[in-house]
């Protein structure tokens, strides 16, 4: 398959080296070109370009980008693809966005309706980077950890449920994409380590006080 990244931040080439040892094919990007990550090309052996030829190349397309930068994401190349939000919102980087200090909507609902047609899924946002990197476990094993998902298209959650397998993780089903409040910074659950049992129940019992809704 091949996948699309736009963003080269820790995340960002985190999920570019387990997608390549997955077997699929890369593309990283930059808002700053790809002359910029010629380390990558050396590092990982990875594909770099712009953000509008990641959008362009990926079957799915990863977002891992400071998300008060999320509507410079392009939006015609990504009409109908799979489209993977590994942000998360801090105000202190990202500025304040009034619809998410109040807890009217998700950083995934903005993006989805920034980029009208594509299908968003809320994937790997609630994982640090170093365990993204290593704790990874094939299935079945008794240590494995699970990773939530949430989104409004069936068969765009299913790819990244497979996604998430492949690099070593159980899945959690969220539920809509308007569920993704359940698993972003803030949450008692944010980063921390369970397997399917114990994630289902963090995120059927919230911490309410974070969310007005």
């Amino acid at each position: 398959m091949k996948i699309g990244i736009i963003g080269a931040g820790f995340i960002g080439r985190a999920i570019a080296k387990l997608a390549l040892a997955s077997g699929h094919e890369v593309m990283v990007s930059n808002s700053r070109g790809p002359q910029t990550l010629l380390s990558l090309v050396a590092s990982l052996g990875c594909l770099t370009g712009t953000s509008l030829q990641a959008a362009q190349f990926g079957e799915v397309v990863v977002v891992a980008v400071p998300f008060g930068h999320y509507r410079e994401i392009p939006v015609a190349p990504l009409a109908g693809k799979v489209v993977l939000d590994a942000n998360n919102y801090y105000s202190e980087r990202d500025g304040h966005i009034a619809e998410l200090d109040l807890s009217l909507t998700t950083t995934s609902e903005l993006l989805a309706r920034h980029l009208n047609g594509a299908r968003v899924v809320k994937a790997f946002n609630s994982i640090r980077v170093n365990d993204l990197e290593h704790d990874g476990r094939p299935a079945g094993a008794s240590d494995r950890r699970a990773l939530p998902i949430c989104g409004d298209d069936a068969a765009a959650k299913a790819l990244a449920a497979e996604l998430t397998e492949q690099f070593g993780f159980d899945v959690v089903d969220a539920g809509s994409l308007a569920e993704g409040w359940r698993f972003q910074r803030g949450q008692p659950m944010y980063c921390e380590r369970f397997d399917s049992a114990g994630l289902k129940k963090a995120l059927s019992n919230p911490d309410e006080k974070h969310v007005l809704r």
